[in-house]
């Protein structure tokens, strides 16, 4: 099997409890924010609160519901939530399931920028600048100061509507080219006032937001932010900038930090690593226009990116040795070994998301086989999971290598 191997006993750090701010994990493993595809109309639904029921059955220290917008401009697809009064009932129904199996529950807290869809929130998209998102056909509108003043009350309103709701812990997402990733690249951010320029204007919505989000979550919700350490597109944030980032979270007050990288609009399985399913992904497109156009430049146009175990882990090493607060590792777990390797090196925390589709109960798995692997090694992975988020529900289509198409 590629990767480290290491003997590995019953007994070890993966399965001991873990600290993140206020709050403390049963063990080492985080589900990560996957996008699930599972709130129709923005609400959170049974298979939502089903599937997150089964992965805190399954074993994980803490669950994270993926992609929730702090404002209805932010969502990207219909079936995305926005944190709202009117779901609160409907996440603490699924805070209470995660936790009567004795896992805690995250929700990843963020917002679309550019990519936002006007047919979803009937609102123009809003970014750092006016600049053309071909993602989504976008044309958004620069953001004012009062727009950057509402949003950033909206994140401050999210976490206290998230701890209404149950959660034991929020994810600020300030990576994969949303919104506050779109005003920390210069790729994006072609402002010429006190939000653009040099790294510490680019920095100044984070700031802000993390001000307002650590009064919200007071002394009990735990913070997490995930960041890019590489946007991956020329002209982008790269490590440097990034470290200089995190260690700007680190002296905000962020109890972990989830690395990651890419850019969703421009070198978006750099995340994810793999096949990328064109035929799958444009078959389940809903526009004519962008489906014909993905027909005929998205192999041309979006990159592929081999996969392979612990993918991020030589940069993530870099942050670790640059950073004293924990950090969660996240990037092409798909084994025991990977996790206890990843722990090894002074990481405090894995997450995984694409293991825990096909296994939800993964975690429970390589705790009574050391030596289970997950599918998604035979699948390569293919990324047929990936596909059916853009039009329904997540889940695992692979049926072995007939599928790689």
């Amino acid at each position: 099997m590629p990767g480290y191997q290491n003997p590995i006993g019953r007994h070890t750090m993966l399965f001991t409890p873990g600290i993140i701010g206020p709050i403390t994990l049963r063990n080492r493993t985080i589900r990560s924010a996957g996008f699930e595809g599972m709130c129709p109309d923005g609400v959170p639904s049974e298979s939502l609160l089903r599937y997150h029921e089964s992965v805190a059955a399954g074993g994980i220290g803490m669950t994270t519901v993926a992609y929730v917008s702090v404002e209805n401009g932010g969502r990207t697809f219909s079936h995305q939530a926005w944190m709202r009064p009117e779901v609160v009932p409907e996440f603490r129904k699924l805070t209470d399931a995660v936790h009567r199996h004795g896992a805690l529950a995250s929700v990843q807290l963020g917002h679309g920028g550019n990519m936002g869809d006007r047919k979803v929130s009937g609102q123009r998209a809003v970014a750092p600048s006016t600049r053309m998102n071909l993602f989504g056909l976008n044309l958004p509108r620069a953001m004012t100061a009062a727009d950057i003043d509402r949003n950033v009350k909206a994140y401050g309103e999210a976490v206290r509507m998230s701890h209404d709701a149950g959660f034991d812990a929020v994810e600020i997402h300030a990576g994969h080219g949303y919104l506050i990733s779109q005003f920390l690249s210069p790729w994006t951010n072609r402002r010429r006032d006190e939000y653009g320029g040099s790294l510490e204007n680019r920095q100044r919505l984070l700031r802000r937001v993390m001000r307002e989000v650590k009064n919200a979550a007071g002394s009990k919700t735990a913070v997490l932010v995930k960041v890019n350490m590489d946007d991956a597109v020329r002209g982008g944030m790269k490590e440097a900038e990034s470290l200089e980032t995190s260690r700007m979270l680190e002296g905000e007050g962020a109890d972990a930090l989830v690395l990651s990288g890419g850019f969703v609009s421009k070198s978006s399985f750099y995340m994810m690593k793999g096949k990328i399913p064109h035929r799958e992904i444009i078959r389940r497109q809903s526009s004519p226009i962008i489906k014909t156009g993905m027909f005929f430049f998205s192999r041309l146009v979006v990159k592929e990116y081999p996969f392979r175990e612990l993918y991020f882990l030589d940069a993530a090493r870099r942050f670790r040795e640059a950073l004293k607060l924990p950090l969660v590792y996240v990037g092409g777990i798909v084994s025991r070994s990977a996790m206890e390797r990843v722990l090894a090196e002074g990481f405090q925390f894995v997450a995984l998301a694409r293991a825990l589709v096909k296994e939800p109960d993964f975690v429970k798995r390589v705790q009574a086989d050391p030596g289970h692997v997950s599918p998604c090694l035979e699948c390569g992975p293919q990324n047929l999971c990936v596909a059916t988020m853009y039009d329904g529900e997540m889940e695992c289509l692979y049926q072995g290598n007939a599928a790689a198409q």
